[in-house]
């Protein structure tokens, strides 16, 4: 993941994998523009207009891409996986039946009683359940919840276990647990006790001279430039392409809302014709060339720290000033001249802003965009629902959807009430890249499925609000029980995890890995790289199957398009997802170990294994952190998962569960997940409120070495 390399020479971009000794086919030919095609001469591929059309002054064309087969696999994707929604209906009504019986079947082992003979077990089973008695640690843990299993989706939530507070009571840590549980959200956005803001002087001649700055901007105050001057600030059309193509080789699949085409045919021109002013595009463009920056420097810039020799994930900048500051400093000056636009643009500029305070770890700035950004988009359907029939009512589609996907996170992590943004989606339907689409995109597109990644994350963020939603209301902490109370929740959380595996299993083959192998390459359909293809499989030549590794002392291994960050993302989501289905059941082993039956064991051991070595903690994706959505998330449930991993070692019944139903390789497993949870949160934590937060908490359950 390389957008230096990918944007600097497009004809060779890609994808430029290591080692990768196949030869690339007509890359020249397809990405030349018409002229120099019927001249049969090498074109330079700029845009508007190519060196030779410049030179020569002629009409400057390029050929739209072709559709291949593979294109096609995206229109399947949505198809197939819709038909999931039917499934989940149909659980949500099983789950109200049950609730209006008051009961769900028992297990078919029974309830692990003490005086329950070996014998009346599953015979293959019996010997690794003994029939001891099994008791929390005194002193007594008072009831918890009026039924046995609980649910909750947010860390800070899940701190409030009465086991979880006697654990801290017990190891004296320093953590103010009573206040996190009120305030969760505030303090771990940061907004208590933080003073510091990104600054505001952006022409002071050191922010364009200091090493702090990741990328020569080629100009000082009062040059001459090429293309736009604002302010003190000058860049010519070289370093504006640069930034541009950089942002939408990288930030851009991530979060496909913004139009390639478009902003490079019709925005970059008048900007570098006329300048800057208060319009959206000129904010839009503002923006894109901060992220621009920040995309390059997540891979290139210097890291922020090092650790016993290894260097820190967060690269480029500093605290006080991160990278694409000085652009950034240039949108928020015309922000106000477009707060109350009813538009696609207003939606993405709110967007934009929103990701760049999360590249810098600025938690609260992006969560209050993010809303805005669902506000602007229901304000645009409202007054305007006539856009999603025009050329550009796809893109409008992609911009509900990220707000809706970042939107879920703060809701079910910080408990921060959603907009509503979730009425419309019947209205806005599901996006199928079906309006202006650049060739550079359909290049991209090839090497890294960006839009198979955005439309399977969109059925996965679908399926964990269904599952929370379902969850919260049968088991949530604040849910009356019927009486007699539910016994047992291990079908209803089985059939969650059979629709989770449906949807992997509908994902396409370059999508889709093993479950037990988290970190494996997908398996490349060949026929989807044909003859006609102008790339290669985009999988490394290298000695190993793994795209993600444990290995965090090696040199990471660099992909283009960001395509470690997306298949990371995914799968990571996958696994999120999994774990939240299946917690309950630790709850349940906490609170009430002598009422756990053979499925909830079951249960809980699912849950440990959905733990297991996320990919966005593992080489190489940690390592380019500012590229990595929702930062915050991510630290808040590796917390959760650090948590759960130490319990394993403390409680008896967690004990047997992990020596019993684990298999062999978990201790390796698991060990090395606690090794990159803690690295995560270590890397992060000098930088990050949230994490800062989180390594308090951690100091008093584990051994952090001499950076405490």
């Amino acid at each position: 993941m390389n957008p230096e390399s990918t944007s600097n020479n497009s004809s060779s971009a890609g994808p430029a994998t290591p080692n990768n000794s196949r030869k690339e086919r007509g890359a020249i030919a397809a990405q030349a523009c018409e002229s120099c095609r019927q001249r049969k001469q090498r074109c330079s591929e700029e845009r508007p207009k190519c060196a030779t059309c410049q030179r020569m002054n002629l009409e400057c064309k390029y050929r739209e891409p072709q559709p291949t087969k593979k294109d096609k696999t995206l229109v399947e994707i949505l198809e197939r996986l819709k038909n999931l929604e039917g499934n989940l209906r149909s659980l949500d009504g099983k789950v109200d039946s049950l609730n209006s019986r008051g009961t769900l079947p028992l297990s078919i082992y029974g309830p692990l009683h003490t005086n329950t003979p070996p014998a009346a077990l599953d015979a293959s089973r019996s010997s690794s359940w003994p029939a001891a008695n099994i008791h929390l640690q005194p002193p007594a843990i008072p009831p918890a919840s009026p039924r046995d299993v609980q649910y909750v989706s947010a860390t800070h939530k899940m701190l409030s276990w009465p086991f979880i507070q006697q654990i801290f009571e017990n190891k004296n840590s320093n953590s103010d647990l009573p206040r996190l549980e009120k305030d969760g959200a505030a303090m771990l956005l940061g907004l208590q006790g933080r003073t510091a803001t990104l600054p505001t002087s952006i022409y002071d001649p050191v922010d364009l001279n200091s090493e702090a700055s990741s990328i020569p901007l080629q100009s000082a105050p009062g040059s001459q430039v090429e293309g736009m001057q604002t302010g003190g600030l000058s860049m010519n059309w070289e370093t504006m392409q640069r930034l541009s193509k950089s942002y939408f080789d990288t930030f851009n699949l991530i979060y496909p809302i913004m139009d390639r085409q478009l902003f490079q045919a019709e925005i970059l021109p008048a900007i570098a014709g006329h300048g800057f002013d208060e319009s959206s595009s000129s904010t839009l463009a503002c923006l894109v060339f901060a992220l621009g920056e920040v995309a390059i420097s997540a891979v290139q810039g210097a890291p922020t720290a090092t650790y016993k020799g290894r260097p820190s994930g967060i690269r480029g900048g500093t605290l006080e000033r991160p990278p694409g500051l000085l652009f950034f400093n240039e949108a928020r000056k015309r922000m106000g001249f477009n707060l109350t636009e009813c538009s696609l643009e207003n939606v993405q500029m709110f967007a934009l802003a929103a990701i760049y305070y999360g590249t810098c770890c600025h938690h609260l700035e992006s969560w209050r965009l993010t809303t805005s950004a669902s506000l602007a988009c229901q304000a645009l359907l409202t007054s305007n629902p006539e856009e999603l029939t025009t050329h550009r009512g796809d893109l409008v589609r992609r911009a509900f959807w990220h707000c809706s996907i970042m939107e879920t996170c703060l809701n079910m992590e910080l408990n921060i009430p959603r907009t509503g943004l979730d009425k419309l989606e019947a209205l806005v339907g599901l996006p199928d890249f079906s309006g202006s689409f650049s060739e550079e995109d359909y290049l991209g597109n090839q090497a890294s499925h960006f839009q198979e990644h955005f439309a399977s994350q969109i059925v996965l963020r679908r399926l964990s609000v269904e599952f929370h939603t379902t969850l919260t209301n049968a088991f949530g902490p604040t849910r009356l029980p019927v009486e007699p109370p539910i016994s047992s929740a291990a079908i209803m959380m089985k059939q969650m995890a059979a629709q989770l595996d449906q949807w992997r299993g509908l994902l396409p083959v370059y999508l889709r890995w093993e479950e037990e192998t988290p970190g494996t390459f997908s398996s490349p359909s060949e026929e989807l790289y044909d003859d006609q293809s102008l790339y290669p499989p985009p999988v490394p030549d290298l000695h190993t199957n793994f795209m993600f590794t444990a290995d965090l002392d090696s040199s990471p291994v660099s992909y283009p398009y960001a395509v470690d960050i997306q298949a990371a993302s995914l799968r990571t989501r996958y696994y999120y997802v999994k774990y939240l289905v299946y917690r309950p059941f630790i709850f349940k082993a906490l609170h009430h170990p002598d009422q756990v039956t053979r499925d909830d064991a079951e249960g809980v051991a699912e849950c440990l294994k959905a733990v297991l070595k996320w990919p966005i903690t593992m080489s190489p994706t940690c390592f380019h952190k500012r590229l990595i959505p929702c930062l915050f998330f991510w630290t808040q449930n590796l917390l959760g998962i650090l948590l759960v991993l130490h319990l394993t070692q403390q409680v008896p019944i967690l004990i047997r569960i992990r020596t019993s139903l684990m298999g062999a390789k978990f201790d390796q497993d698991a060990n090395e997940t606690a090794m990159l949870c803690i690295e995560w949160i270590r890397d992060l934590k000098d930088n990050d409120p949230t994490a800062l937060s989180c390594w308090e908490i951690l100091k008093g359950i584990y051994p952090l070495g001499d950076d405490t």
